[in-house]
């Protein structure tokens, strides 16, 4: 699993890179390469649906390679509510439960991003509130599995992934001015990165 972390931080390193400075052919070169790196640590016969997960963050990344294209946006939201729903069946078969001390400041940012999107982006308000529904289960859980003597990759890599998605919510609201928008994709991807590389060696060690 070594090599495979060290392939996807990478190619999750140049991806950002790219978003930093604008180069979007950097970005699909490299972006494509993030999940299948961490698959290639991972073993075909016992991880089956952690390797689906990948596939759909996959998806999801190759649709994302443009972060404002509201089409592609749906889409790539699409793919990675998949992606969450396996992580969050793993936990579940874990022994992983939620509790209300983690579900209340999850939920509640998750409404308050609704709220916000509602508001200011209604085109793609309704295809992101869900995904981020089925984010703030898949993180609650996350929180959880650590207080049943799980992993704390999973809880760390639970938060890494909320921020990288409220930080997308936050540039796609607030932020106007070209550099500061690639500034905080690249911050997005980085965030984004750190998160898959610690679910799923947590979620393949299970």
């Amino acid at each position: 699993m070594r090599r495979a972390r060290v392939a996807a931080l990478v190619a999750g390193g140049v991806t950002a890179v790219g978003a930093w400075t604008g180069s979007m052919p950097l970005q699909r070169i490299a972006k494509p390469l993030i999940g299948p790196a961490l698959a290639c640590g991972l073993d075909p016969a016992r991880d089956r649906v952690l390797l689906a997960g990948l596939a759909a963050a996959t998806v999801g990344d190759v649709l994302l390679i443009d972060p404002d294209d509201d089409s592609a946006l749906e889409w790539g939201a699409r793919a990675f509510a998949v992606m969450q729903c396996t992580y969050t069946y793993l936990l579940v078969r874990r022994g992983a439960r939620p509790a209300l001390i983690d579900a209340i400041p999850r939920y509640a940012g998750w409404a308050a991003a609704a709220t916000l999107l509602a508001g200011r982006q209604p085109a793609v308000a309704s295809t992101l509130t869900a995904y981020g529904a089925v984010l703030a289960t898949t993180s609650t859980l996350s929180a959880r599995s650590v207080s049943r003597g799980g992993d704390r990759r999973l809880v760390i890599g639970g938060v890494l992934f909320t921020v990288s998605d409220a930080l997308i919510v936050f540039r796609r609201l607030f932020l106007t001015e070209d550099r500061r928008r690639r500034a905080a994709e690249a911050v997005v991807l980085s965030t984004y990165v750190a998160a898959q590389v610690l679910l799923v060696e947590a979620l393949a060690s299970g």
